[in-house]
């Protein structure tokens, strides 16, 4: 079977303040095929997104020849949710509003969701790291019937140490979504966390192959990749080896070489890297 070439997407708080139009039809033009959407950039809340919103974001999305990816940064810049807090009400709560980012991700076309968060699953006093992990399976598990209702999936991210104290490797997060046992709960890799780890980032894309749904491009200076010092043709390799079929979404978090710069040259430096050649689609299942 022919090799197809990678999928690229951005994740939308790039643009900053640019109308969504206006983005969508930048990264179209620069060769991306996706969109991937914090949804902070929309309203406060999922619920606060009208129907009537909800049909205009994806017509946009898809009117410039792009793709809703899904969603990411699902909790960032809300309150009161907390996927290991103590409190089992907090914990309900928090479930109850993923579910409503699972049936906004389905309405823009999308369907992973990248689980991040790391102030809202962080260890709060009195929480042992074990404690944390049974409440992450606990979450995650109610949240499973909602994700198949949707056809969605949620990516958990394992993040570094200086962002967070709960799933600080790619191989902690795959035994718990080992444990949780759904297709419906997959693993994200993203190039500035698997730098914290000891482990090389290609050793670490092939122990995760059975569990990878979706990859985050950057560099570990938070800037888009080729910015940095990151080389991204071991990793492409590794991606390459074990047939990933997702979708490879810059995500950015120093804009100060300037929007289009950062969207620009991330793609093109990404499409310089041999080993770009691979994947089946950009929805994998």
């Amino acid at each position: 079977m022919p090799k197809q070439a990678m999928r690229y997407a951005i994740c939308n708080e790039t643009f900053q303040d640019w109308p969504l139009e206006k983005a969508c039809d930048f990264a179209a033009a620069c060769g991306y095929q996706g969109l991937e959407v914090a949804p902070f950039t929309l309203a406060r809340l999922a619920a606060d997104v009208s129907p009537a919103q909800r049909a205009d974001v994806r017509r946009t999305i898809e009117r410039a020849g792009l793709e809703c990816v899904g969603l990411h940064w699902l909790l960032a810049k809300t309150e009161g949710f907390h996927v290991t807090h103590p409190d089992a009400e907090i914990r309900g709560r928090s479930v109850g509003y993923l579910e409503d980012l699972a049936r906004l991700c389905r309405d823009l076309g999308g369907r992973v969701m990248v689980f991040g968060s790391p102030h809202q699953r962080s260890l709060l006093p009195g929480v042992t790291p074990e404690q944390a992990i049974d409440r992450l399976h606990e979450v995650f598990s109610r949240l499973v019937p909602t994700l198949e209702a949707t056809d969605t999936v949620v990516a958990l991210e394992p993040l570094a140490p200086n962002e967070t104290n709960v799933l600080n490797t790619a191989a902690e997060t795959c035994r718990l979504i080992d444990r949780i046992a759904s297709p419906h709960v997959r693993l994200l890799l993203d190039v500035k966390a698997m730098s914290s780890e000891a482990t090389p980032i290609p050793e670490i894309i092939a122990a995760s192959a059975g569990h990878i749904v979706h990859f985050h491009a950057n560099d570990a200076n938070l800037q888009g990749p080729g910015f940095g010092a990151v080389d991204f043709a071991p990793i492409f390799a590794a991606l390459h080896s074990i047939s990933y079929a997702g979708w490879t979404s810059v995500e950015v978090f120093d804009y100060s070489p300037g929007i289009e710069r950062l969207v620009k040259e991330s793609i093109t430096y990404m499409k310089s890297v041999p080993g770009t050649e691979f994947g089946q689609s950009g929805r994998p299942r």
